[in-house]
């Protein structure tokens, strides 16, 4: 089997999995529980959410642990929305948005809320004129991912917020779900910011929530007080520990990794662009573990298919869209519907081999002329 879809789920470190057990193991109290046990396993608690704190550059008070990114951006964005129903109910996000994000504003526009998507460029970033356009005073919400899942585009997080701040009763939530590990976060002028460990190494079933100190958001679970008044539930600490251990060793290892993956998108996009029916729609800013591309006349999903049955693993489009439909990503950057559907993606890992990229590029001659005759 050749993996080329790590932008879906990454396989957990060993350090992270060993951790994980240590502490399982080690504390069987629950870190709500006031006695003895559940006072150590407490004390454990905060000590690693000092250090993602740290890790993160944040407050340890601003960390929410949850079941993973999409309860994170359902958290954040139902929770802004709630919280600031009494100012409005205008909220602005884009059409590059991960599905548990463009399922909440569903959600939100069902509600009675009232949702613009901001224009999207050629180089796959927001457009900065058109969201200073659709900005009002009853603006309660932008939401935007830092790095787009499909595409691996880098949004100006810093420039939107320099536009949001001018509106004080508006918040800003980014989904960095696809950003740890591949280009440097930014929580300057954010609000909420979402992270998914199983993403870089970590395990599943685990995320975390960035929230800036003092701002109110309606929960979604109640239950009362856990390490947050803002999420009811006992704490996952062996979970909390592996993320710690997950974070650290990617934000470490962060340049020396880029550098690898960087060396191997080059190595195929040289490769593929011999082929005169590949198209690359990734814009030239995005991070270089994720290659989108469309082979003309065949569908994303038939080319995926086709390379399924030679053991190489990809994605057409992320793994929690709706499937047979075009991306919104692709059709927003290059508004060929046609291109939209033919488009899938090629994600990298530090862990890609040079072996594996050779054997991918044959089996892709081979399912090229199938596809394509």
């Amino acid at each position: 089997m050749i993996y080329l879809d790590y932008s879906a789920n990454t396989p957990a470190d060993e350090n992270v999995l060993k951790r994980f057990v240590e502490i399982e193991q080690q504390f069987i109290g629950n870190p709500n529980s006031h006695h003895a046990a559940g006072e150590a396993a407490r004390c454990e608690m905060m000590k690693i959410t000092d250090s993602i704190a740290a890790q993160l550059g944040v407050e340890p008070s601003e960390i929410i642990y949850t079941s993973g990114a999409s309860e994170s951006n359902n958290l954040a964005i139902k929770g802004i929305a709630r919280a600031s129903r009494h100012i409005g109910k205008h909220i602005i996000s884009t059409a590059l948005e991960h599905s548990s994000v463009s399922g909440c504003l569903t959600f939100l526009q069902e509600q009675g809320y009232e949702i613009d998507l901001v224009d999207i460029q050629q180089d796959g970033t927001v457009s900065l004129e058109h969201l200073a356009e659709l900005m009002r005073k009853d603006t309660v919400l932008v939401a935007v991912c830092a790095v787009d899942s499909e595409l691996g585009t880098v949004q100006p997080i810093r420039k939107i917020a320099e536009i949001v701040k001018q509106y004080p009763q508006c918040r800003i939530h980014v989904d960095a779900t696809q950003a740890v590990g591949k280009t440097d976060l930014c929580f300057e002028g954010v609000d909420t910011l979402s992270i998914s460990p199983h993403k870089f190494y970590g395990l599943n079933g685990c995320g975390l929530l960035f929230k800036r100190k003092g701002l109110i958001i309606e929960p979604l679970i109640h239950g009362g007080v856990s390490t947050t008044i803002y999420r009811s539930g006992t704490p996952a600490l062996a979970l909390a520990a592996s993320t710690e251990v997950a974070l650290k060793r990617v934000l470490s290892a962060q340049n020396e990794n880029i550098a690898a993956v960087q060396k191997s998108n080059a190595f195929l996009k040289k490769a593929l662009s011999a082929y005169p029916k590949v198209r690359f729609n990734s814009p030239q800013n995005a991070v270089p573990h994720i290659l989108n591309l469309s082979v003309t006349g065949t569908r994303g999903s038939a080319f995926q298919q086709a390379l399924d049955k030679h053991g190489v693993c990809v994605s057409v489009k992320s793994a929690c869209s709706v499937e047979n439909t075009p991306s919104r990503a692709v059709f927003a950057v290059s508004r060929d519907r046609k291109n939209a559907l033919a488009s899938w993606r090629i994600s990298l890992s530090h862990l890609t081999t040079q072996d594996e990229l050779e054997e991918f590029l044959k089996i892709f001659e081979i399912c090229y002329k199938e596809v394509t005759s």
